[in-house]
């Protein structure tokens, strides 16, 4: 099976927010590349509302598993967001988080 490709068809979303769920799934199973890229689609709001709280999360994941794209992102997402979005997404972070595991 091919491998998907989230981060050449970003800009799909824009028309076509049908292909979230399917990447949400997708970076919970832990796949680095739908959490960077679930993490843009919700720091731009592309097929869905705009969350910093969600996008710093989903970041966080992708650097965790040393994405350099997500990080330098993540930076920039951090120096935009109010101290109530850093809160929330404090909380996000502290909150049950994804386990990624070896099958």
């Amino acid at each position: 099976m091919k491998p998907k490709s989230y981060l050449k068809e970003l800009i799909l979303l824009r028309n076509d927010p049908s292909r979230i769920p399917e990447m949400r799934e997708d970076a919970e199973a832990g796949d680095r590349d739908a959490q960077y890229a679930l993490g843009l689609v919700y720091a731009e709001g592309r097929g869905i509302k705009e969350d910093p709280a969600q996008a710093l999360y989903w970041l966080s994941l992708a650097v965790e598993q040393g994405d350099r794209d997500a990080d330098l992102l993540r930076k920039i997402l951090l120096g935009r967001m109010t101290n109530d979005e850093i809160d929330a997404a404090q909380r996000l972070w502290r909150g049950p988080r994804l386990r990624l595991i070896d099958i």
